[in-house]
């Protein structure tokens, strides 16, 4: 089931000490890379769903995630780390900062609007 972005995006991310936690459903060797909306999954949880073109393997389609969101969401990748699911497609993604300012960030993403 794929939410409305229109709901604001911090009630899918949990405020963690000093940043935030964000659960993820990655895509790998997908046509398409991008963003693709908010999914929630049969247990209630709801996951941003992110397209990755390149393949899981090696740890690549984890180093290409820390790229695209960094690059998207103007972070430096140093700020992000796995916290759960390095070896699947449900992740737990952790970024360091200042959660309120992460969050502005990330609720403004374009490819967040109208999915």
């Amino acid at each position: 089931m794929i939410v409305p972005s229109d709901r604001p995006f911090p009630a899918r991310a949990c405020a963690d000490g000093n940043g935030i936690a964000l659960s993820l459903r990655v895509q790998p060797g997908a046509r398409r890379e991008g963003l693709e909306g908010v999914t929630v999954e049969a247990d209630g949880t709801p996951r941003l769903r992110i397209a990755l073109t390149v393949a899981a393997e090696g740890g690549k389609a984890n180093a290409r995630l820390i790229a695209l969101l960094a690059k998207r969401w103007k972070l430096p990748k140093s700020a992000f780390t796995l916290g759960a699911g390095a070896q699947a497609r449900r992740k737990t993604l952790l970024i360091a900062g200042d959660a309120a300012s992460i969050l502005t960030r990330i609720s403004a993403d374009p490819g967040l609007k109208g999915t």
